[in-house]
């Protein structure tokens, strides 16, 4: 259950409401997901939140779907199965297949590992892999 419960479109005021529109019309859909219902109880921040999600996962240098990839990555990562599941759900919307998702995870897994690794033996960057 979300900390201060979830505010539906008939209940929110009108500068969420706006949000809302938003988020529908870019995502072409009449569902308003739960993360975006949790982070209406402070409107400034949902707006500021949504503006940020839809430039940085616009159509860019990236496609969509490497874009979704990599938000699973760093959700996996950090641990947030709401963010892995919603993300998932749009990766595979965006073309992902079980192949693609299976090796991406063992690239995560792998990154992870290593990362650990140099971290905990301290190993210094070699000088060819500064850019």
């Amino acid at each position: 259950m979300a900390t201060f419960g979830l505010i539906e479109y008939a209940d929110a005021p009108a500068e969420v409401r706006a949000v809302y529109d938003d988020i529908m019309a870019v995502r072409n859909t009449d569902y308003i997901n739960n993360f975006w219902k949790a982070l209406a109880h402070d409107p400034a921040g949902l707006k500021r939140t949504w503006e940020s999600v839809k430039q940085i996962m616009a159509p860019g240098a990236l496609d969509p779907l490497t874009k979704e990839l990599i938000y699973i990555a760093v959700s996996v990562t950090n641990g947030c199965g709401y963010c892995i599941a919603s993300h998932t759900a749009n990766a595979r919307r965006a073309g992902m297949t079980p192949e693609m998702f299976a090796e991406m995870m063992a690239v995560t897994g792998m990154a992870n590992e290593t990362n650990r690794l140099a971290s905990g033996y301290q190993v210094e960057v070699d000088s060819r892999s500064r850019v």
